[in-house]
């Protein structure tokens, strides 16, 4: 089930990033580029059309790897063995042509010490810098305006009745725990991650590369530590709230007025969570397992590859072909999952960091009483009326609910 889940997610992904996966439209049959005038090398048209991101057969080269002629027998004075220059060597050591013997000495051998060439890592550096860095920037940028727009005209959401004076326990100290474990360990994990991808574009022009060393290697010691802490806490959270979080007829009347979000005294019933509090609660746990999924396999280099499997399923279902993109690579090498991971993770951190600034947002200024939930535990019955007034019921018990105490 979270194969599929992971696949579909992976899917919307990567229609966002075609360039990751999309496989350009090839030229006729049999078309061939001249290459008369270069000796058979690639033409000015070749990199013209490689910088407009167009298809350039590649066959010149990755063909062009020498022949099996002993030179030393043919002209011992001018060819290299196996009349294979350097170049002959090189482009077969790239395009994976090359019978490479691999020695250990006796030591179990890495699983990408078999790869000596691969050039998507200049593929990789350059969408991180660009289009990862670009559009992710702007996504948290526009999710911060949103809410400050938001905040402006609509204003904190206020409790609309008349203060009781009296509070009900709302969250148990294990669940205010499972809940601030996971929030403070994302924290730290948003602005180390954030740290990592804009600290050489925006912090050192700023503090330099000597002030910045040690900030960028703290950061990757609480990165790494840190992720399992998170990981505990979405576990907690999970099982301690799934049940509640089922959607149920309530929620459709919560999204037909928008929570009352948007307008004064309009208190949609709903039970200890509503339907946006769902919402959230789906989007951390969907999220959360996706970007620690993602973030193990960074943590244990080349020990968990997910993307060569997860091709297989997305191509079986048809989906890449249906929205127009050809069949996705099935045969990745180590590195290329691994680069595939981190942009991975990053892409879930930006859509995950946006859900998480509108729920802080929700529960400090954006709402009266919110934060008293998961704060001391406790909060004011009328607030408790209004936003979750079906959970109240169930807690009252004559006139006073259980666990009510005075208002200090």
């Amino acid at each position: 089930m979270f194969r599929t889940i992971f696949a579909l997610c992976l899917l919307s992904v990567v229609a966002l990033s075609s360039a990751v996966m999309a496989q350009a439209v090839r030229p006729p049959e049999g078309a061939q580029t001249p290459r008369e005038a270069t000796g058979g090398a690639q033409t000015l048209e070749d990199i013209l059309a490689r910088e407009r991101g167009q298809f350039v057969d590649g066959s010149f080269r990755s063909d062009n790897i020498g022949g099996n002629i002993d030179a030393t027998q043919v002209a011992p004075a001018l060819g290299p063995l196996g009349a294979a220059s350097d170049a002959d060597i090189w482009r077969r050591l790239r395009f994976d042509k090359a019978q490479v013997t691999l020695s250990s000495d006796g030591a179990a051998l890495d699983p990408a010490s078999s790869v000596t060439i691969q050039d998507a890592g200049m593929w990789w550096l350059d969408l991180r810098r660009g289009p990862l860095a670009t559009y992710g920037g702007y996504l948290l940028l526009g999710t911060l305006a949103f809410l400050a727009l938001f905040l402006l005209l609509r204003g904190r959401i206020r409790i609309d009745g008349e203060k009781t004076g009296r509070r009900i326990t709302r969250f148990k100290a294990i669940e205010r725990f499972g809940h601030w474990l996971t929030a403070g360990s994302f924290i730290l994990l948003g602005i180390t991650g954030l740290i990592s991808l804009f600290g050489r574009m925006a912090l050192v022009p700023l503090v330099g590369k000597e002030a910045f060393a040690p900030v960028a290697q703290a950061g990757k010691w609480v990165h790494n530590n840190v992720a399992w802490a998170f990981m505990l806490g979405l576990v907690m959270i999970f099982v301690m709230w799934v049940a509640q979080n089922i959607p149920n007829r309530h929620d459709l009347k919560w999204i037909a007025v928008g929570g009352g979000l948007f307008s004064k005294n309009v208190h949609p019933p709903a039970l200890k969570f509503n339907a946006g509090q769902k919402l959230i609660f789906w989007a951390v746990i969907v999220l959360g397992v996706s970007i620690s999924a993602s973030g193990l396999s960074l943590l244990f280099p080349f020990q968990l590859p997910m993307f060569a499997k997860t091709f297989v399923i997305l191509n079986d279902t048809g989906l890449p072909q249906w929205l127009g993109f050809g069949p996705l690579p099935e045969a990745l090498t180590p590195h290329q999952e691994m680069q595939l991971a981190q942009l991975w993770h990053a892409i879930v951190a930006f859509v995950f960091i946006a859900v998480i600034l509108a729920h802080i947002y929700i529960g400090s200024i954006g709402m009266e009483g919110a934060f008293d939930a998961m704060g001391s535990g406790e909060v004011e019955e009328q607030w408790a009326r209004e936003h979750h007034g079906l959970w109240l019921e169930q807690r009252k018990s004559g006139d006073d609910p259980p666990g009510a105490t005075p208002a200090e």
